[in-house]
């Protein structure tokens, strides 16, 4: 059985997946194509939802406060913290999901 297109773009995106520090990150911030994953989800799983135009999902997700845009705050905290990401591009838009601190702290809102 040939594995369907949700699981394969899965697996692609997943390959994809790489660490980004902050500085690497700035030039998309600025361009807005930044979105925030937050910690509990699967930032491919995500990522997939955004390549597919899975509307439903993503706005359930925005509205449960689990995905949003990047807003200058949130750059302002990373900025200071020189934070570290994990991100995977569904394009246009670049998935982000921050690494926890050395003290195991989540450091998204």
């Amino acid at each position: 059985m040939e594995p369907d297109h949700k699981e394969v773009l899965y697996a692609k995106l997943n390959g994809e997946t790489a660490r980004l520090a902050w500085q690497e990150l700035q030039r998309h911030f600025a361009r807005g194509v930044v979105i925030k994953v937050g910690p509990g989800l699967d930032l491919v799983e995500v990522a997939t939802q955004f390549a597919l135009d899975d509307k439903s999902s993503i706005l359930s997700q925005m509205n449960a406060g689990l995905v949003a845009r990047a807003s200058a705050e949130d750059a302002i905290g990373w900025h200071e913290r020189q934070s570290v990401f994990w991100a995977v591009v569904a394009a246009p838009w670049v998935l982000v999901q921050e690494i926890a601190q050395p003290d195991g702290k989540p450091t998204l809102n």
